[in-house]
């Protein structure tokens, strides 16, 4: 699976099966994924059904930063989110509870 596969797909439905998640954060979030396969979608949960749309809007709560290669690394479980954080891999802009909670639908 590709990254926009991944957001369009398991992270939309991940989303669908936890909607405490969505609830907690009541916002759009916006991953920015550089490389190939990369590109920038918002992933809002401002609305009672869960949402993925390539495009950014303004003032997301939280916005993830990294590599198209290790996002799709991140949620296949063959990267941990908190290693790549530390690393530089993955970099977040936002509100970092936000972040924390919706990492629950990226691992």
């Amino acid at each position: 699976m590709d990254a926009k596969e991944i957001l369009e797909v398991k992270i939309l439905k991940r989303a669908k099966e936890h909607p405490a998640v969505g609830k907690a954060i009541n916002a759009p979030v916006v991953f920015d994924l550089s490389g190939d396969g990369g590109g920038t979608w918002t992933l809002d949960f401002t609305t009672p059904e869960v949402s993925v749309y390539p495009g950014v809007v303004e003032n997301p709560k939280v916005t993830f930063c990294m590599a198209a290669a290790d996002f799709v690394a991140m949620v296949e479980g063959e990267l941990n989110a908190q290693k790549a954080f530390l690393t530089g891999k993955l970099k977040v802009k936002g509100d970092m509870g936000s972040a924390l909670k919706l990492g629950q639908l990226l691992s």
